[in-house]
């Protein structure tokens, strides 16, 4: 069951558009990055913001292919 932080995310997420959310896609790619790279040496507490961001994106591109396919 989702909780309210994740539905209200994802419902910000509905109402963005096309190119807020490649760029919302762009910026969590990013956070991801920094996230594995500060993993790697050690300077990372909170390790399971990891798979928050991995499940952030996963929900970006669910919305994303949605809309994608609603236009067509």
């Amino acid at each position: 069951m989702a909780t309210k932080k994740t539905k209200k995310f994802t419902d910000e997420l509905r109402n963005k558009s096309e190119a807020e959310l490649n760029q919302a896609l762009v910026d969590a790619k990013k956070e991801l990055f920094n996230l594995h790279f500060q993993n790697a040496t050690n300077q990372l507490d909170n390790t399971a913001r990891i798979g928050e961001v991995k499940k952030n994106i996963a929900r970006i591109k669910t919305v994303l292919s949605a809309k994608q396919k609603a236009e067509a």
